[in-house]
Order: C-alpha cells, then sequence, then structure tokens
C-alpha cells in the first residue's frame, strides 16, 4: 500500500540489520512507501518456537498523530477479528522506539502487481479462468470480512477501502490473500471540519484508479466501495492492462461522468455475459451496484462454471510454479541465506558483548552480568539443570512455623553409626569371653 505522501527528512531512518525490535528481529527490508518500512522478522515464543512474520514499521510523521494513532488501533483491531483462508491475519499492533508497528502474516510469494509485471515481461498472458480465480478469492475475502459480527452479533461494519493489486498476495500454492484491511482508513480520518473538502482523504485512503465515485467525493463508504474496487480489478485481469493510466486524475473529479472502458477483443467466452457483471460491479449509483460481495460472487461463479473456467488452487499453483519455480526457488535461497548470515552476524554481535570487558563497574568493582538477548531460544544448552530441593535439616526448620519433627529427621545420620557399633559389641563380647575363660 503505497501513497504519495513525501515524508520528513530524516523520517526513514537508515540502520544496520539484523535490528532488535521490541520482540521481533527484523532480518530484511522487503519494501518501504510514504507510510511504512517494510521488513520481513522473526519472532521468538517463550517456549522457543521461532516463526517468520512482516512488520511494517509507521514512519515518524504518522506514529506520532493522535488522530492517526487512535485510527490505526481502531482499524486494527477490527481486523485483528478477521480469521480467513484469503486473509492475511493481523498479530500484532504496538509501539517500539517512538515508531507503531504492525505486526502480519507473513505470505511468501509475489503481491498481484509483481506478478502481473513478470508475466508481462516474459510476454505471458494471465489465463482467463486464473483470472477470474483471484477475482473470486478475493470476493471471498470481502464477503466474510463484510458479515464479520463481533462477540454480541453486532456487525464490526469492515471496508477494506484499498482493494488494488499491491494489497492482493499470491503464493506459489496458488493462495490468494487480501492484506491491509481497514488499514487506508487510518492514513486518512475523516476531516474534523464538516465543510473541508475531503478529496485529499479519498486519494490518501485508495488508490486513485480503484476509488469508488462515492468515496472520491468523501461520501460515506460501505461494502459497495470495495465492489467497486474490486470490478475495477476484474477489468484489468480480463483486458491484460490497466483501465486508467497512471497519470490519468479524471477519477479525482468529483463530477466526472464515469464509463466503463470496453473490453479489447482477446475472444473471452459470453463477452456480453462478463460484461453485465463488470458493469454492475462499476455501477455508478452504488444503489444500482451490486448491494454485496456475495451477489457478485454468485454471478461470477455461475459464468465460471458455464463457461468451463472454474479453477483450482492446485492448478493455480501447477502454473506459477511451471513459469516461476525457479525463480521462486533462488528467491527462498537468497532470503535464507541472508537470513541466516543475519543471524550469524547478530550472534557474534551478542557474544562479542558478554565477553567484552565492561567499562562501567560498580563500588565494589564488579561488573554487570550481560542479559542474554530476549529474541534467543531457550535451547537445551543455554537453560539450568533444574535446582534440587534441599533436605530438611534443623537449621532449615527453625522458626515459629517448625513442623513436628519425627525421630528419623532429628537423627537424620543414624544410619551411619550402625556398622562401627557392631564392631565394639564385637569386640566387647569377645573381651568378656577371654576373661571368663
Amino acid at each position: 500500500m503505497e501513497v504519495d505522501v513525501q515524508p520528513r527528512p530524516g523520517a526513514q531512518s537508515e540502520f544496520t540489520l539484523p535490528r532488535l525490535f521490541g520482540r521481533y528481529l527484523l532480518l530484511d527490508r522487503i519494501g518501504r512507501g510514504g507510510m511504512a518500512e517494510i521488513f520481513l522478522a522473526r519472532a521468538t515464543g517463550e517456549l522457543g518456537a521461532a516463526r517468520r512474520v512482516v512488520v511494517k514499521q509507521i514512519v515518524p510523521q504518522y506514529s506520532f498523530d493522535p488522530l492517526f494513532t487512535k485510527s490505526l488501533i481502531g482499524e486494527a483491531k477490527l481486523a485483528s477479528r478477521l480469521s480467513h483462508n484469503n486473509i492475511v491475519r493481523v498479530l500484532d499492533l504496538g509501539r517500539e522506539d517512538g515508531r507503531l508497528y504492525i505486526a502480519m502474516e507473513y505470505v511468501e510469494g509475489f503481491d498481484l502487481n509483481q506478478l502481473l509485471g513478470r508475466l508481462s515481461r516474459r510476454r505471458i498472458p494471465l489465463p482467463l479462468e486464473f483470472a477470474l480465480l483471484i477475482v473470486r478469492a478475493i470476493l471471498c475475502a470481502l464477503d466474510y470480512a463484510h458479515r464479520a459480527v463481533d462477540q454480541n452479533g453486532t456487525p464490526l461494519g469492515v471496508v477494506h477501502r484499498d482493494v488494488s493489486p499491491a494489497n492482493i498476495l499470491v503464493s506459489l500454492e496458488g493462495e490468494v490473500r487480501l492484506c491491509d484491511f481497514g488499514i487506508a482508513r487510518a492514513f486518512a480520518p475523516e476531516a474534523p471540519d464538516p465543510d473541508e473538502p475531503q478529496l485529499e482523504s479519498a486519494m490518501l485512503a485508495g488508490k486513485g484508479w480503484y476509488t469508488a465515485p462515492e468515496h472520491a467525493r468523501g461520501h460515506d463508504v460501505d461494502a459497495r466501495s470495495d465492489v467497486f474496487a474490486a470490478g475495477v480489478l476484474l477489468w484489468e485481469l480480463c483486458a491484460g492492462r490497466r483501465m486508467f493510466k497512471r497519470d490519468d486524475r479524471s477519477w479525482s473529479d468529483p463530477n466526472r461522468a464515469f464509463v466503463i472502458p470496453e473490453l479489447p477483443d482477446r475472444g473471452l467466452p459470453e463477452l456480453d455475459r462478463l460484461t453485465h457483471i463488470l458493469t454492475r460491479a462499476q455501477a455508478f449509483d452504488p444503489a444500482t451496484r451490486y448491494q454485496s460481495a456475495r451477489e457478485m460472487l454468485d454471478d461470477l461463479e455461475n459464468y465460471a462454471l458455464s463457461t468451463q473456467l472454474m479453477a483450482s488452487q492446485l492448478r493455480f499453483g501447477t502454473f506459477l510454479s511451471e513459469h516461476f519455480g525457479a525463480a521462486f526457488a533462488e528467491q527462498r535461497k537468497q532470503r535464507e541465506h541472508a537470513a541466516d548470515a543475519a543471524l550469524a552476524a547478530w550472534g557474534e554481535r551478542v557474544e562479542q558483548t558478554d565477553t567484552a570487558p565492561s567499562s562501567s563497574a560498580n563500588e565494589s568493582g564488579a561488573r554487570p552480568v550481560p542479559q542474554a538477548p530476549q529474541w534467543l531460544p531457550p535451547e537445551p544448552l543455554l537453560r539450568q539443570p533444574p535446582r534440587r530441593r534441599a533436605e530438611p535439616t534443623l537449621r532449615t526448620l527453625r522458626g515459629p512455623d517448625l513442623p513436628e519433627l519425627d525421630a528419623e529427621l532429628l537423627q537424620p545420620n543414624a544410619r551411619r553409626w550402625l556398622l562401627p557399633a557392631g564392631i565394639v559389641s564385637v569386640v566387647v563380647l569377645l573381651l568378656l569371653w577371654l576373661l571368663l575363660s
């Protein structure tokens, strides 16, 4: 999710990786935008279980904005309630070193922008069946999120506001997931003055090419605004190109008359039926649009069934593996090597810190004992053997709470005197026998 916002000087700090950031070890910077820096990180639980996560560090000009902070916390709390196969889960939200951050699931793969770019460079068209699969997966995610309720059955009112290729992740296994639910709203909260134009907020809260007309006008948005964005996405995947050029700002005109361009002639089956789905999804008036993601999903699935274009995740994964499997394997290898090197470098740094003489000493001359980093797993070599419980003795049992002691406890060493006593008894009996004889 990128927005054309210029950060103030020094807002995006440079630092050496790996770096400990709260309970996360940042391994690699995998993205950067005007609103956040994105890192591949490692999180380690109390029992040593480690997992890869994505940590989004919010840039300082937003991190210190109280209005933004309040909005982000509210939206992230809503997003953390969502658990669906087609949604990237929000795992954590917090503040560390003065920076707000969001930790999310790590999906190894491409975002849809990257995937389409690789296909374009190799001149490989995206088969229509897989284009429909991607949009169907996004509609499944939207339908679930729009219908989500709290523990009392009250609708959460979740609206994504930024359904776009940059927020759609695709794994090599053919998984399609939608990320950043509601986060766009935090970066463009409603203007406090009702008379203030909200067009700039609409620009920030979603990419213009996928922004519904009511959103561009600063009006209230609901699930139908996400349906509009899904319609634009479907048009682009079917056409094989963008609906609007990057420098086209006609979408930002509040008085625009939105016209859906005709699909290029690519031999698409039942074109009239597909055009009807696109027209209804992108209707200018929300009242004439699909009223829910489920409605659009039903029509799209019926179209896929009737045209025999109902693809599966398995087939999509096979397509991706055939064309990008080697590149994926190389990317994974480089990431693993980079992560291993980062961890090794961090371990050496920690070891040097532990073994180096400290310049600070207390009054008695003793130097402080270095603490182990929190991210290190409790490996067996790091574990301390369990302490044996001390045997109760008279010394340890003094005081008012002294329990009633038995004879064996009072004579804990009685057994070791048995042998000498036996020897003495034998000697005494032998002497008496000699005297009597």
